[in-house]
C-alpha cells in the first residue's frame, strides 16, 4: 500500500471513529420560499409520493449504508411535511403494517431493513435548514445531511452544530442519540443545544398527532423533548423538525446562538507496523489515554485539543494519531505538540510520517468516508486507559492474520471537557464521565461470503477486551457503557453479553426508567420498536 493511500485510509478511519464532520460533497440547491411559511422555510420540490414494488424507483429506496441488511416493504412513502408523515403513519397503523422511519439510512443494524417492516416512511426530502425568527433558533429538517447543513450554517451565520461523523449522514437519527464530534470537548454534544423538537406520535387510539416539545421548564411536553436528547432513534415517534440554539445565550444576533466555526491546525503522525513491538504499541495507547485522563476536565485549556488514535490492523501498514486545535486558540500549536510528545515518550519509535496542515472550516473534500458496504461495528466509552491485559488483547487481534482488511481497527477518540459539565440526568444522553470513545470495526467489505470472517473477528475482539466484565463494557472505574448511535444487537444477546447488566444499562444507565415512562406516555401501542428500542415495561 502506498504512503498516500495509507495516509488517506488512516485519516478517514480517524474521522469516522471520532465523529468529526466531514466532506461537503452533497450540498444541493434550495427550493423557493413558500407563501405563509416560517421565515427561511422552503417549499418541497414535489408532493409526498408512495412507491411500491414494480415501480422503477422502488429498489433504490431499499438501499442502506450497511449493505448487510435489505428489506422489501410493501411500500415506501417519501414524505415532504409533518402532515405527510402523519397521514402515512395513520394508514400504516390502521392497516396493521409494521412501520419504520428512515432519514439517511445509516443505521448499523437492521432496524429499518428487515422482513417485519412493511412500510418505510422516508424523510430524506425534509432537509430544510433555516433560522426561525419566531423561536430564535435554527430549524433543521430530519433529512438534512451533515455536510450541506454545516455548509449552510457556516456560510450564512458562521455557526456550527457539534454533530456527526461523516458527510452523508442525515441528522434525523443522528441527533436523537446525542450527536458528537471532535469539537464536542469545547462545545458539548448536539443535544446540549437542542431547544425544541417536532414529533409525530401515535396515541392509544391509533391516531397520529404532531407535538412540539421544548426544553422550557413549563412545557407540558418537556419529557418528550428530554427523551430526544440521547434516547436514540425509532423509539417514541417520527421527528419532523429540530430547533437548535445554545442554552443561556440571550442575543438578537443569530450568529451568537450556536457555537462558532473556526479553521483548524491539524497534525497527523503515523508509525509503521514494522518493528512495532507489543511493548511499544502498549506504550502508545497508554500515553495517549493518560494525556486525556489528565486533560479532559471541563474548563481546562487542553479540552480545545481534539484527537483520534487509529490503532489499525497491521494490514494497513501503520497506526496513527491525528489531532487538532482551532487556529484562534492562543498557544494552541504548543498544546498540540505537547500531546504528540507525550504519546511518543518512551516508545523508542521513529515516525513514518509527520504532517501539519492548516485546515479551512469548509475544506474537507478528502474526508469522505466512502461508499456503502457490509459492516459490523461496536463502541464503548472509557473513563481511563485500558489495562495492560486489554491492550495486549487488542494487539493480538490487530496482528491476527485471519483477517487482512486494512480498515480493521480500534479507534480511540477524545471526549470529556464540555460534555462532562452536564449532569447525567439533565439529558437522556448519560455518558457524562467519559474521556475516550472506542470504536471497534473490521472495516467495510463487499461480499456476503466474507460476513462470517469479519463479524466473528470483531465480536471476539470486543468480547475478549471486556472478558472480565462479561464480554461488554459494564460501567465501573474504567468502563462507561456504550453509545446508542452505534447500535449493536450483540449487547442484548446472552451469547455475547454474559454480564448481569442488560443492554439498556450499557446505553442509558439510570436514565432508562424515565425513558420508559416517556415511551408509555407517547407510544402506548409500541408502534416504534426494534431490537434495541425502549421497552414500555
Amino acid at each position: 500500500m502506498s504512503e498516500l493511500n495509507r495516509r488517506g485510509l488512516l485519516t478517514r478511519a480517524a474521522l469516522a471513529g471520532a465523529g468529526l464532520v466531514s466532506a461537503d460533497v452533497l450540498a444541493g440547491t434550495r427550493p423557493a420560499v413558500a407563501a405563509g411559511a416560517p421565515d427561511g422555510a422552503c417549499t418541497p420540490a414535489f408532493d409526498s409520493i408512495t412507491v411500491q414494488p414494480g415501480d422503477s424507483r422502488y429498489n433504490s429506496f431499499l438501499r442502506a449504508h450497511n449493505t448487510r441488511f435489505t428489506g422489501r416493504p410493501d411500500q415506501v412513502t417519501i414524505a415532504t411535511s409533518s402532515d405527510d408523515v402523519a397521514e402515512a403513519l395513520g394508514r400504516a397503523v390502521a392497516s396493521g403494517r409494521r412501520v419504520a422511519v428512515r432519514s439517511g439510512g445509516h443505521c448499523l443494524e437492521n432496524f429499518t431493513a428487515n422482513a417485519e417492516i412493511k412500510e418505510i416512511i422516508d424523510l430524506s426530502q425534509m432537509s430544510d435548514v433555516y433560522f426561525d425568527e419566531k423561536r430564535r433558533a435554527f430549524a433543521v429538517g430530519p433529512g438534512a445531511i451533515v455536510a450541506p447543513t454545516q455548509n449552510t450554517l457556516f456560510k450564512g451565520w458562521g455557526v456550527t452544530i457539534p454533530s456527526a461523523g461523516c458527510s452523508e449522514v442525515a441528522l434525523g437519527g443522528h441527533i436523537l442519540g446525542g450527536g458528537y464530534n471532535f469539537f464536542s470537548r469545547v462545545h458539548g454534544i448536539a443535544v446540549d443545544h437542542l431547544y425544541a423538537v417536532e414529533v409525530v406520535v401515535v396515541g392509544a387510539d391509533g391516531q397520529p398527532r404532531t407535538v412540539v416539545a421544548t426544553r422550557r421548564r413549563n412545557d407540558p411536553n418537556r419529557d418528550l423533548w428530554w427523551a430526544h436528547t440521547g434516547g436514540g432513534g425509532g423509539n417514541f415517534g417520527i421527528v419532523t423538525r429540530y430547533w437548535l440554539r445554545t442554552p443561556k445565550v440571550d442575543s438578537t444576533d443569530p450568529g451568537m446562538l450556536l457555537p462558532r466555526g473556526s479553521n483548524q491546525r491539524v497534525r497527523n503522525v503515523q508509525w509503521s507496523w514494522d518493528g512495532l513491538s507489543p511493548q511499544a504499541f502498549a506504550k502508545l495507547i497508554r500515553n495517549f489515554s493518560t494525556w486525556y485522563e489528565h486533560n479532559s476536565a471541563p474548563g481546562a485549556r487542553e479540552v480545545q485539543v481534539w484527537a483520534s488514535f487509529s490503532a489499525s490492523h497491521q494490514a494497513a501498514g501503520v497506526v496513527g494519531l491525528m489531532a487538532g486545535v482551532s487556529e484562534n486558540v492562543p498557544g494552541g500549536e504548543a498544546m498540540l505538540d505537547s500531546l504528540f510528545d507525550a504519546v511518543a515518550a518512551g516508545t523508542g519509535l521513529t515516525s513514518a510520517s509527520d504532517t501539519r496542515s492548516e485546515l479551512a472550516w469548509l475544506d474537507r473534500d478528502n474526508w469522505f468516508w466512502g461508499p456503502p458496504g457490509r459492516q459490523k461495528d461496536k463502541t464503548s466509552d472509557l473513563k481511563k486507559s485500558y489495562t495492560d491485559a486489554q491492550i495486549a488483547t487488542i494487539y493480538r487481534y490487530l496482528t491476527d492474520d485471519s483477517i487482512s482488511n486494512p480498515g480493521a481497527q480500534v479507534n480511540l477518540a477524545a471526549l470529556g471537557g464540555k460534555i462532562n459539565s452536564v449532569r447525567p440526568d439533565a439529558t437522556a444522553y448519560v455518558h457524562r464521565d467519559s474521556i475516550l470513545r472506542a470504536y471497534f470495526t473490521p472495516g467495510v467489505w463487499r461480499s456476503e461470503a466474507e460476513d462470517a470472517t469479519h463479524v466473528d473477528w470483531v465480536r471476539k475482539l470486543y468480547r475478549d477486551v471486556y472478558s472480565t466484565t462479561g464480554g461488554v463494557p459494564v460501567p465501573n472505574a474504567i468502563n462507561a457503557g456504550a453509545y446508542i448511535n452505534y447500535p449493536d444487537v450483540d449487547l442484548a444477546d446472552p451469547e455475547w453479553n454474559t454480564s448481569n447488566t442488560p443492554w439498556h444499562g450499557l446505553y442509558y444507565g439510570a436514565n432508562y426508567a424515565r425513558l420508559q415512562q416517556v415511551k408509555r406516555a407517547y407510544d402506548p401501542r409500541d408502534v416504534f420498536r426494534h431490537a434495541l428500542s425502549i421497552r414500555p415495561n
